[in-house]
């Protein structure tokens, strides 16, 4: 690849692979380089320091999820059925993550504890949407909160089982589902006005 061709985005993929490989504590700037068929110098035209690109790649991982929950938030229709789906769609999201690729899941876990401030950002996005959510259920009549931000806030501490990574080895129990439909439930009924 030449260094012209080279994009951000291109540099993200190719650390996804690195980091899939040989996981974060072995994966180097010079292993993505090599991957992409340029110099490290290259790389760091694009991100700064190792560091930096770590965190870009954490959020390009995150923010796929934060993509399809925005579309969840902003589609017409009523709010006690948009929250659990919204609800359903983080929850699947994030078991699908933890199962689906388990190597760069476990990776991704190591990279959101150094990355605290792309995580915070990412909880902010989700619970602004869940807000939001909510002001809509509000506004109709369907939902009494009195502080959406605050209840937002309560219904995802409430749910942080179902999409809150340390919990992940419970997510595939013959009895997860059946859970989360109750704890959603009494989320909506508590909700109601």
């Amino acid at each position: 690849m030449t260094p012209e061709a080279l994009t951000p985005e291109r540099i993200l993929e190719a650390t996804e692979e690195v980091l899939r490989r040989y996981g974060p504590a072995k994966a180097t700037v010079v292993d993505v380089a090599r991957a992409l068929g340029v110099s490290h110098g290259s790389v760091y035209r694009h991100f700064r320091t190792k560091a930096e690109l770590r965190e870009a790649v954490t959020h390009r991982w995150l923010g796929r999820t934060e993509g399809t929950l925005e579309e969840l938030t902003a589609s017409p229709g009523p709010a006690p059925e948009k929250l659990r789906d919204w609800l359903a769609t983080l929850f699947e999201a994030k078991r699908e993550k933890a199962g689906g690729d388990p190597e760069l899941f476990a990776t991704y876990n190591v990279l959101i504890d150094e990355s605290s401030g792309v995580v915070d950002r990412h909880l902010t996005v989700l619970e602004d949407q869940v807000r939001r959510i909510l002001e809509e259920g509000v506004a109709a009549g369907e939902f009494e909160a009195p502080d959406p931000a605050a209840s937002a806030r309560a219904v995802f501490a409430a749910t942080a089982r179902f999409h809150d990574p340390a919990h992940a080895p419970g997510w595939r129990s013959p009895t997860a589902d059946t859970e989360f439909d109750e704890v959603v439930g009494l989320l909506l009924r508590g909700l109601r006005p």
